[in-house]
């Protein structure tokens, strides 16, 4: 059997093509199945550390899917669906799933939540625990920021989407992001957000890691395109 990172099961196929193209940016080996059959024959030829899937699918339910795997497997597995009741989450994780997100999802929540059941299941394989860049220190597993001033660590306080835009722009540190990109990487693709969006947020960064807000350092703007996010080192 070939050893993968990730199975979606999903039938939409633009946003399973997205998130695909996203975690696969990030390392992660991925496939896609887009029907129950299709992903029985899927597991049977690969194993995967992580699940992604959706509960209407053709020729069956997720719902029925996840059952039916956990008689034999302990793979973590993420419900993703337009499903949004509370009962539909808590019939997910009763059967045995993991994790509930909802559609549409930041593709960065996704993320973060990808790599805490990765983590959980089988410890530290894919990330550090803690990134430093110049005097900023991010530690995952806390989400946590703390910034290091006149020899003393001091934790700042985030918003959980300033925690998110921050991990992200850390994670592709050093390559300039358009504006574009960041909306929907961190917000979503199908989120009902303005673009200005990304400019507050970044302006509300500043505000807390620069010493400069007005002449930042760590968070630069490339104009016309987007920001950089550098680290000399």
């Amino acid at each position: 059997m070939a050893k993968k990172d990730i199975l979606i099961i999903d039938d939409d196929n633009d946003l399973a093509s997205i998130t695909q193209d996203m975690l696969e940016d990030y390392g992660y080996t991925v496939d896609r199945a887009t029907s129950i059959s299709d992903a029985y024959d899927h597991i049977t030829k690969n194993t995967y550390k992580l699940i992604l899937l959706d509960i209407n699918l053709p020729e069956g339910t997720g719902f029925e899917f996840c059952t039916e795997l956990r008689k034999y497997s302990t793979v973590p597995i993420i419900f993703i669906s337009a499903r949004t009741s509370e009962s539909d989450r808590i019939t997910g994780l009763e059967i045995g799933a993991d994790d509930y997100l909802s559609k549409p999802y930041s593709l960065q929540e996704l993320l973060s939540r990808v790599k805490a059941n990765i983590r959980r299941a089988y410890g530290f394989e894919k990330e550090q625990e803690c990134i430093t860049v110049v005097n900023i220190t991010i530690d995952r597993t806390k989400r946590k920021v703390y910034r290091l001033q006149q020899e003393i660590q001091e934790e700042i306080k985030l918003s959980l989407k300033e925690y998110d835009l921050l991990l992200y722009l850390i994670e592709n540190k050093n390559k300039v992001l358009k504006k574009e990109k960041i909306l929907s990487d961190v917000w979503g693709t199908y989120a009902e957000v303005e673009l200005s969006t990304v400019a507050v947020h970044i302006r509300w960064l500043r505000e807390k890691i620069e010493e400069d807000p007005a002449k930042p350092k760590i968070i630069k703007t490339v104009w016309g395109v987007g920001y950089l996010l550098e680290d000399k080192e």
